[in-house]
């Protein structure tokens, strides 16, 4: 989403359905994840491969209201889609906590470690305040990460790289988990 934009949800008029394949967002020559722009060096491929996780955590919430986005996975499991949300906030956060940065926790606390995934109810203005929450704390990561012209640096627990690396790691991992919950909502698999 652009930075400038903000609402209770992801954009659903960002992406048009796929005229080709009934369950995808996007038909497969027009997703945004994908660029004709080459990267050249280790930063940049980096970056992209974030960007493009980022994008894929829009893209499975697209059209969905604060209901779906709250809905549960499987019982016991308190994972939902708008939980995920608020936890990639807090892992955004957690990125630059792990570089050395002072960013205190957003929704975990001491009594509730899950409070990430247990707060995410089905209110619209708890949907909203979510996405505004991850669109600031990864526009803070970006800029945190222009700062360092190595990614050698070392910046608290590990080099810069290291720490990308595993943020990336955790998108890649809860992507996974976004396509199983929006299946679930509505039958969606995307792509």
């Amino acid at each position: 989403m652009d930075s400038g934009e903000r609402g209770n949800e992801a954009p659903a008029t960002r992406w048009t359905p796929s005229t080709i394949y009934p369950d995808m967002w996007v038909d497969p020559d027009g997703d945004p994840r994908e660029t004709s722009v080459g990267t050249a060096d280790e930063r940049g491929a980096l970056l992209e491969s974030l960007r493009r996780f980022r994008l894929t955590v829009e893209m499975k919430c697209a059209g969905l209201d604060a209901g779906q986005m709250a809905r549960r996975s499987v019982p016991p499991s308190t994972m939902s889609l708008l939980g995920l949300v608020r936890h990639m906030a807090e892992d955004e956060r957690h990125f630059r906590r792990m570089a050395g940065e002072d960013s205190p926790r957003i929704y975990r606390t001491a009594e509730d470690r899950d409070g990430d995934w247990n707060g995410a109810i089905a209110d619209p203005s708890v949907v909203a305040e979510a996405w505004d929450r991850w669109r600031a704390e990864k526009e803070l990561t970006d800029r945190f990460i222009a700062g360092f012209a190595d990614l050698g640096t070392r910046t608290g627990e590990a080099p810069l790289r290291e720490i990308l690396v595993a943020q990336i790691g955790e998108y890649a991992r809860h992507c996974g988990h976004a396509d199983l919950l929006r299946e679930r909502i509505d039958g969606r698999v995307g792509q």
